[in-house]
Formats: structure tokens, sequence, C-alpha cells
């Protein structure tokens, strides 16, 4: 019997819907650790103290919301389909032709040709590729992340980059907040000050939020590395030997390819109106190249 490597793949996601359980239960032992253990009893002992902790538990919040909301958004939102039955602009096609010979003498194409998925039946625009887990075509995609049981392409990319910061900048303040109580943990599980199961929970809080932290910072920087030259993870190898990525437009518009225009809402998992209408980059389907802004 043949077996369908590609299908097995789609078994992936069951094992996303546990990672979103994990991520639920690492907010929940840091929250309890954080506010509930080492800094909410300092709310009443007033002066100096009292302000610390009052002001760590405003920023833990501020934090743990926009963490949340940038995650739900990567999770529920779809990456990018390619709309049925999608063949690309005949004018663009010809225009391919005629200048095909101009951008082999510049070394890129004017307009990156389109493909055809023989999994989905159905053609591809650039840089679109198949999932094998999600068993689809996905616009821009990046990668298929079994946290967020979701691709991340053209249309959630921004979600998961805001998720990625959000959750480096909670891990890296929690370990230092709870850095005090991990110093002070053996001293304190000799004297019996506190009780054991708080003591496991501010060590396990510590060690997993510190993990995360550095984890995450190497994420950070290749991701930082990726938007600026405007490169997918997918496409990182099709961008060596090249001498200057297609795509890449200048590190103002690569960014705003992904975070759009609007100064106001680039830290926030929301797009503007303006910005999906007139960046078709955010859609998925139309991407400009050098050629195009060099034109």
């Amino acid at each position: 019997m043949e077996i369908n490597v590609f299908r097995l793949c789609s078994g992936l996601r069951v094992l996303g819907y546990f990672m979103i359980l994990l991520v639920a239960a690492i907010i929940g032992v840091t929250y309890y650790a954080v506010v509930v253990v080492t800094w909410g009893p300092k709310l009443l002992g007033g002066g100096f103290h009292s302000f610390l902790a009052f002001a760590i538990i405003i920023k833990f919040h501020v934090l743990l919301i926009l963490l949340l909301w940038s995650y739900f958004r990567v999770v529920f939102k779809d990456p990018g389909s390619v709309p049925e039955n999608w063949r690309p602009d005949p004018t663009e096609e010809n225009l391919e032709v005629g200048t095909s010979l101009a951008a082999a003498d510049d070394g890129f194409q004017r307009r990156p040709r389109a493909g055809y998925c023989i999994h989905c039946q159905n053609g591809k625009p650039p840089r679109c590729h198949h999932c094998s887990v999600c068993q689809r075509c996905v616009l821009k995609m990046d990668h298929h992340c079994v946290w967020v049981v979701n691709c991340v392409g053209a249309r959630n990319y921004k979600f998961f980059l805001l998720f990625l910061l959000y959750t480096f900048l909670e891990t890296t303040m929690d370990t230092i907040v709870l850095l005090p109580s991990f110093i002070n943990f053996f001293s304190e599980a000799k004297s019996h000050s506190s009780t054991p199961a708080n003591l496991a929970i501010i060590f396990l809080a510590f060690v997993l939020n510190l993990a995360f932290a550095l984890s995450l910072l190497c994420f950070l920087v290749m991701h930082a590395s990726l938007l600026s030259s405007n490169t997918t993870s997918v496409e990182v190898h099709e961008k060596k030997g090249t001498v200057r990525w297609k795509y890449d437009l200048g590190r103002r518009r690569n960014f705003e390819q992904v975070f759009g225009t609007k100064k106001t809402l680039w830290f926030l998992p929301l797009f503007s109106e303006e910005d999906l209408n007139n960046i078709p980059a955010l859609r998925g389907i139309d991407f400009p190249t050098r050629s195009d802004v060099e034109a």
C-alpha cells in the first residue's frame, strides 16, 4: 500500500493543540509566581516596595495583554489562501516574456514567474508555497508553526513577529523580577519561610522564562534579519548566490510591506484599511521587485 508522506505531516496539527495548552500552562504558572506569590503581597506593604510592585504588575499585565492579543491573531488569522482557479494576469505574462532578455541582464525578473501546485491543482502566485501540514498553498509562506497550529504567511506575519517581541519582553521581565526570589530559593527552602509548592512554582517559572527569553532572542534576531531584506524562511536558500535579493526594496519599504505605513499601528496586531488597499504585499498576491521601484 502506497503511503503519502505529505499526508502524514498533517498529523503535526494535533501536536499544535497540545502546544496551545502548554502556552496556557506556562502563562498560568508565571502569573501565579509573579503576581500572586512574589509581587502581589508587596502591594500592601506601603512605601517604595509597594510602588515598585504596582509598576511591575501593571507592566506585566500590559505585556501579557499584547502578547495574548498577538498570539490569538496568529492562531485565528488566515495567513493567505490562493483563490480558487487562480491564474496570473495575462498582461503580466506577456510583460514577462517581452522583458525576459532585459531582466536576464539585470540578474532578476521584472515579474517573478507564477507556478502551479500539483497537490492543490491550482496556480501558485509568486512566493507562495504548499504546506504539507495544512495541506494547502499559503501566500508568502514563512513556515508552519506548531506553537500556533497555523502557517505564518503574508497576512499574519506581522502578528507573529509581535508575538515573538512581546513574549520576549514578558519573559525577560519575568526573569528579572523573579531573580531575587530564585537567589533566595535555597535559603527559604531551609528555613521553611515559604511553602514547598510556592517555592517549586517560583523555581519552575524562573527557569522556564529564562529559557524562553534566551531562545526567543535568537528567533528575534533571525527574523529581524529576514525582515530587513524582505526574505522568508523558505526563501533563504533561494536567495543564496544572488547579488541582491529581487524583493529587497530597502529597509523601510521592506518593513512597511509587513507592518504597514501607519506608525500608530506598528506595535499593535492590526492593519489600517488604507494599508490593506494600497500595499499589495499585505494581501499576498502581488509583490513589487527592485526593478519596479528603480524603473
